[in-house]
């Protein structure tokens, strides 16, 4: 059995633990509240963007590289993760579907490229010796596009130089501040643009719908890449934030049980005390 010192400075670490996890929940929850509001401003540009490209491809007859598909000798895949762990589920879940689809559909490492956001993915895949083609880490809590903008050109280049044959974006995408689901969605080619329109807006455009095309295709690409992730950031702040509070109750029910022993452990040495004192005092008799 645990002396009574052994199980003070239990319940004291314990305590200095539960604070720091109190401390996290409450850094994410206020982080969650910007990041939330992020994610969610983005959606209307988001949309309007996708419902002029779609109307501009309805419309013409282009043969644009980046709507039509072709044979898939080359996949890309783009990971979204975190930098930090302590966030639940949330990296552990996306890396698993991802290794899962690789190990289904590839053979060989010739045959897929990975693109990663964040430093979870980045060595999760490297310690399994799978090739990361580019990689980005340190981004902001908040990020901003033009944090991104380079890997998301680089990484619609691909597609474009024909290095690569579709892009599959892997994320979680944001429900509320309990759930987030793992999302698969395939950026490249953009072949679903007709599928997914909703507006029935009318437009003219100048130039003309091929050079337009050749504008926009590419920053609704990376639009799709930005708005995943800033969905993505809302999601670490609420896993993190569900995390630390499950981690802060956890400490106050061991707490609770570290200071029922502590005075079981306590009650029993004092009756032993009383004991030897009675004892004593008889044998004195």
């Amino acid at each position: 059995m645990a002396s009574l010192r052994d199980i003070k400075g239990r319940i004291t670490s314990t305590k200095k633990t539960k604070q720091i996890t109190k401390a996290m929940e409450m850094v994410s929850a206020s982080k969650l509240n910007k990041a939330e509001q992020n994610a969610k401003s983005f959606v209307p540009y988001s949309e309007k963007i996708q419902e002029v490209v779609a109307n501009i491809s309805a419309g013409t007859s282009s043969r644009h590289p980046m709507l039509q598909s072709r044979e898939v000798k080359t996949t890309g895949y783009l990971v979204i993760t975190s930098d930090r762990g302590l966030a639940g589920a949330y990296n552990s879940s996306i890396l698993r579907k991802v290794y899962q689809q690789i190990s289904t559909k590839h053979t060989s490492a010739d045959e897929y490229k990975l693109i990663t956001i964040g430093r979870v993915g980045r060595d999760f895949f490297r310690k399994r010796n799978m090739p990361v083609d580019m990689d980005i880490t340190g981004l902001a809590d908040q990020p901003d596009f033009a944090d991104i903008k380079d890997i998301a050109k680089d990484t619609v280049q691909l597609f474009t130089d024909e290095e690569i044959d579709e892009l599959y974006l892997y994320y979680n995408h944001y429900v509320s501040a309990i759930t987030q689901e793992v999302t698969e969605r395939k950026v490249l080619p953009l072949t679903e643009l007709n599928e997914e329109r909703s507006a029935s807006s009318s437009y003219e455009y100048e130039p003309d719908e091929d050079k337009i095309l050749d504008v926009l295709l590419p920053q609704y690409a990376e639009s799709l890449i930005y708005g995943a992730l800033l969905d993505g950031k809302a999601s670490e702040h609420a896993a993190r934030m569900t995390a630390m509070k499950s981690a802060t109750d956890n400490a106050d029910d061991l707490i609770d049980d570290l200071t029922l022993s502590y005075n079981r452990a306590r009650q029993a040495a004092i009756t032993q005390e009383i004991t030897e004192i009675v004892g004593g005092a008889a044998a004195l008799e």
